[in-house]
């Protein structure tokens, strides 16, 4: 049966990031400002330490777009340590009506920015100051966020994002003058492996809050929006106008349409070897698998001037990608490693033990169960190594023990067909 399941993608390859074009492109979409603004005024409590915090959010036009810009000033301007800051945030989301998840990824957020800040400087949380992200801004900014998201459901969503625009140039903040992009959101990127690219302008384009936000939400980076059907689109406004872009933040939100399959994105590595042993060759596969390759093949083509040669592809996922490419480079003295980024579409796989009796012994067996989007079995498949064995203990057939064991597992596993439906057993 086709479903349809909630999809976000988080747009920052021309403006990049900040916590403050983040809220904007959420209330944008249609998030509930009553919400937002009385979960920003709770900041207001004596345990917090912020006072008449003003929020003003309104419709703007950049670039001849329109987009929601939101700005959040207080008359408290000392700014809180990093022990300060968690408590903070940590106090006021556990008193408001929002969901557990929502309630950890604001906590999850500010640790990011707080335990960055700590290492670049080599100090602990409570001594570390904070300077721009002490300021209201960034606990409005995280707090208004998670109530945002909470009321849109993003945290039932299957989120992505591009990779980050980080700008360039250099720009002068509380530690003096620095390059784009600063220390901190250098840091927090680097922690999740997430990409980021320079430019396409001469200033500072993501922030610190903004990049927490985002390696917070979003498990991977994609070059490329997946399939979907967009049904909401929300634009964020910076502060900064720029000649070339519009400073602008783009989420939207639309339904992915799925049949039984999942949709996931893959790396597919491949490299041209004519000069390279067997023996390496049969090495350099067997350490592509240690290293977390999900597939290794070779294909023997001919290249120039007739000469035969092998060509080595690896299936592997993108954070492995760039590692792998290592690996190649250095077992096969390769020159060059192609990268292709594919779509893929497959089927949930687990792996069940059932005990069949045979010969009159009892056997535990590992079967490799292949599901659908509901969780349902819809194909099984015994381990070819424990068949293996028992072939080796029993002397029966493998082809003779592969029906047994798997008529014997549909039968204890509820087989159902592509559709869910109960599958007849064989």
């Amino acid at each position: 049966m086709t479903k349809f399941s909630p999809i976000i993608i988080i747009d920052c390859q021309t403006a990049g990031i900040a916590g403050d074009m983040f809220l904007g492109a959420l209330i944008d979409l249609g998030a509930d400002t009553t919400k937002i603004i009385h979960a920003i005024k709770s900041l207001e409590s004596p345990q917090c330490g912020y006072s008449n915090i003003d929020i003003n959010i309104k419709k703007v036009t950049t670039k001849n777009f329109q987009a929601t810009k939101v700005t959040i000033t207080s008359n408290t301007q000392t700014p809180k340590n990093g022990k300060q800051l968690i408590e903070i945030i940590e106090k006021t989301v556990k008193h408001l009506n929002i969901s557990s998840k929502a309630k950890q990824f604001a906590s999850n957020t500010i640790h990011s920015l707080v335990n960055t800040e700590a290492k670049l400087h080599n100090n602990n949380l409570p001594d570390i100051h904070l300077h721009e992200i002490g300021l209201i801004d960034t606990a409005a900014e995280i707090i208004g966020s998670a109530v945002a998201m909470d009321d849109l459901n993003f945290f039932n969503a299957k989120i992505y994002a591009t990779p980050i625009s980080v700008g360039g140039g250099l720009f002068k903040f509380s530690h003096g003058i620095t390059s784009s992009p600063s220390p901190a959101t250098l840091a927090i990127i680097q922690s999740k492996n997430f990409p980021l690219k320079g430019g396409p302008v001469d200033s500072e384009l993501a922030t610190p809050t903004g990049v927490a936000i985002l390696i917070n939400l979003a498990p991977e980076a994609t070059k490329f929006y997946p399939e979907m059907i967009p049904t909401k689109t929300g634009y964020g406004a910076g502060d900064k106008e720029f000649q070339e872009i519009p400073n602008i933040l783009r989420i939207t939100m639309g339904e992915h349409l799925e049949t039984n399959l999942i949709n996931d994105t893959i790396t597919v590595l491949e490299t041209n070897i004519d000069d390279v042993s067997g023996e390496i060759i049969g090495y350099t596969i067997d350490r592509l698998f240690l290293e977390g390759a999900k597939d290794v093949f070779i294909i023997p083509i001919f290249t120039k001037k007739n000469r035969p040669a092998q060509l080595i592809k690896v299936i592997t996922d993108q954070k492995n990608a760039q590692h792998l490419t290592k690996v190649l480079i250095e077992e096969t003295g390769t020159l060059g490693v192609r990268l292709h980024y594919c779509k893929r579409l497959t089927v949930s796989r687990d792996i069940c033990s059932i005990e069949v009796t045979i010969a009159g012994q009892k056997e535990t067996v590992k079967i490799k169960c292949s599901k659908n989007s509901q969780g349902k079995i819809i194909r099984l498949k015994p381990e070819f190594e424990d068949l293996k064995y028992l072939a080796k203990k029993t002397g029966l057939p493998l082809r003779e023990l592969s029906v047994i064991v798997t008529t014997k597992a549909q039968t204890v596993l509820h087989v159902s067909d592509q559709n869910g439906n109960n599958k007849p057993k064989i």
